[in-house]
């Protein structure tokens, strides 16, 4: 009988297998190990010293920290350059509030004067009306015979002639009536064409003056929220910035010629001027304000000198439109100084190169360098 061969997997293992069997065995627990000691490390953190590390907060000239968590990357220089932006952009914004504000109040006197007119006119006509009634019902009393016909009825010839001349005068009194009685009823329907007019103009200007303050108050909390995400320190960094910026402009506009040859005495009326800015010093400033205890930089010019028996126009953009211009080396106390591309923001100049105007929100009014602001131009009250 033949012997039946059985396959391996019937029979045990060869022993030349063993030894290559045990080494795969160990291999595959060395795996395992390693797999659960990196799994750990990974779960608790370790791992993490091998990830590239995040970029550094650059501050002020390149090195780190220069700026708090909410402000990204932007350096202290780059925040102090926006705040500084910002508020001017709320300075442009407040001059376009006062000048709608101004205007608002000249439309507003408008009607007033418009809707007067209107009453008074309107009692007039309601007179005429009642007197051509009275007219009317005489005509028909006297059987509606016009008094032409009673005339060339008369038997008397004399009376004809007197009743003749009555009749003109009557007929004339008639026309001068009527023609009153239609001015008055077009001059009733002309103002209130032009108080219809005033009213939609007054609308347009309310419209425009809430949108200046709504730039204004978007601004201003603009600057205060990239202000509040900084640290303390960063905070006083900042203020050195600003100091510094303002420092290196006053340093340039007195390198100039300009202040060296404005040697210019006050007039009476600019030194009364001066004194009551300089008694304003200290007073915070309010965007619209202009007294008596809160400013914005064009109502302080305007009251000062309004103290000197001069008016000025409201917005800073009015004074440097409407009064006379000086050059600059040429200024003298008492002078106002007009700042900024679109003339949004007015001092008072002092001499000898100072003068004293009301900042922005969150300051006061201060003496502070002539040239700490880019100058447009300067312009002279009184003449």
């Amino acid at each position: 009988m033949a012997r039946k061969r059985k396959g391996p997997e019937q029979g045990p293992a060869p022993r030349a297998l063993a030894p290559r069997i045990a080494r795969v065995a160990r291999a595959t627990r060395v795996t395992l190990a390693v797999a659960c000691v990196l799994g750990v490390l990974t779960a608790s953190g370790a791992g993490s010293a091998y990830a590239a590390p995040p970029e550094p907060v650059t501050g002020p000239g390149g090195a780190s920290g220069g700026a708090s968590d909410g402000v990204g990357k932007k350096s202290l220089e780059e925040i102090r350059r926006e705040i500084e932006e910002l508020h001017g952009q709320a300075g442009s914004a407040t001059d376009a509030y006062n000048a709608a504000e101004e205007k608002a109040a000249a439309q507003r006197k408008r009607v007033t004067s418009l809707d007067r007119r209107k009453s008074t006119t309107q009692a007039k006509l309601d007179a005429l009306r009642d007197r051509a009634g009275a007219l009317a019902r005489a005509q028909y009393q006297s059987g509606g015979m016009t008094d032409t016909a009673r005339l060339m009825m008369a038997e008397d010839p004399e009376q004809f002639l007197r009743d003749a001349g009555l009749v003109r005068e009557g007929q004339q009194a008639t026309r001068t009536f009527m023609g009153s009685l239609k001015a008055t009823k077009k001059r009733l329907d002309g103002d209130a064409k032009d108080a219809s007019r005033e009213y939609k103009r007054l609308e347009s200007t309310r419209k425009a003056k809430a949108a200046a303050k709504k730039t204004i108050e978007s601004r201003i909390t603009k600057a205060e929220k990239l202000r509040s995400q900084l640290r303390k320190d960063e905070r006083e960094r900042l203020k050195e910035l600003e100091e510094q910026a303002a420092r290196a402009r006053q340093a340039k506009w007195a390198g100039s010629a300009a202040p060296e040859r404005n040697s210019g005495k006050a007039t009476g009326a600019g030194k009364r001027a001066i004194e009551f800015a300089r008694e304003q010093v200290g007073k915070p400033y309010a965007w619209g304000a202009d007294g008596p205890d809160t400013f914005d930089c064009s109502g302080l010019t305007m009251r000062a000198w309004q103290a000197a028996g001069e008016s000025l126009p409201r917005t800073s953009q009015g004074q440097w439109k409407e009064l006379p211009r000086v050059p600059a080396e040429e200024m003298r106390p008492g002078d106002l100084i007009v700042y900024n591309k679109d003339a949004s923001h007015v001092a008072m100049y002092l001499g000898d190169g100072s003068m004293v105007h009301a900042p922005r929100t969150g300051r006061t009014v201060s003496v502070e360098g002539a040239g700490t602001m880019p100058i447009l131009g300067v312009v002279r009250p009184g003449g």
